[in-house]
């Protein structure tokens, strides 16, 4: 297999139809040298960024993984009970994650964080310049196919690139707890009314950066959409037995999430 060029094999999602093109998931088979070459350049890019990065955001860091992101979700639901507070969220999504990043808004990402420019115009070429075959369970191969944006599934440098790309998400008044793709946001009041009020707004906030990505579509890209779910979690503290209990409910507030779907 040349070098730039991979295979790629869809992969069926669990609990999809597998009807449709959506429900697989495309993993791509890159050149033993590709890949070698690759974990080369992580190895000298990933301490530069990291410590550049949001520290909300714990997908695919040295140190870091999915169970901290609970954990401290589930410690800050906790927190807020003993405090006699209210705890409400709000889980976001991007939707095709790794096929949105537009290249030219990573080169720009990548030369605020690297200093190197010769480094950041070889990781721009090794992304940008790459072509791949469908295969299929039966062995059949489509024709050559050119990447126009995103990055590869399988690639060595995907999740960190994907990391830099998105780590320019605005501020919030609600604290975010982020994995890769996969984003929730929480708020904690004394009073309901006032907890959603600043999810909405936070949501509103986020609505509006998905819309100023929208703008940059003469860059080849729909960027980062987001897909926004329709669905609040609160907790509630029961008294017997006493545990915590999560219940859900479609958020309607004015200017929340339906808002921006």
């Amino acid at each position: 297999m040349a070098a730039g060029r991979s295979l790629c094999y869809a992969r069926p999602k669990s609990a999809k139809p597998i009807g449709g093109p959506k429900s697989y998931r495309p993993i791509f088979l890159l050149c033993v040298p590709f890949n070698i070459l690759e974990r080369l350049i992580y190895a000298r890019v990933e301490t530069i960024t990291d410590p550049l990065l949001p520290q909300e955001q714990a997908g695919f860091r040295l140190g870091r993984s999915t169970v901290d992101q609970i954990t401290l979700l589930t410690q800050d639901i906790e927190y807020s009970f003993s405090a006699k507070k209210k705890a409400r969220a709000v889980p976001v999504d991007f939707t095709a994650a790794y096929d949105t990043v537009c290249h030219r808004a990573l080169t720009c990402k990548l030369l605020r964080l690297l200093p190197d420019r010769h480094m950041v115009h070889m990781i721009v070429e090794m992304v940008s310049n790459r072509s791949f075959t469908l295969a299929t369970v039966n062995d059949q191969r489509s024709r050559l196919r050119r990447f126009k944006n995103g990055v590869p599934q399988g690639s060595v440098l995907a999740p960190i690139l994907f990391t830099i790309y998105t780590s320019a998400l605005p501020a919030t008044i609600s604290r975010k707890y982020a994995y890769a793709d996969d984003l929730a946001i929480m708020n904690t009041d004394g009073d309901w009314l006032a907890v959603e009020r600043v999810l909405s707004k936070d949501m509103a906030t986020l609505g509006e950066y998905r819309l100023y990505q929208r703008k940059l579509r003469h860059w080849g890209s729909n960027l980062g959409c987001f897909k926004f779910s329709r669905v609040v979690c609160s907790w509630v503290l029961t008294a017997k037995p006493r545990e915590i209990v999560a219940v859900t409910r479609p958020f309607n507030s004015p200017g929340s999430l339906n808002t921006y779907n």
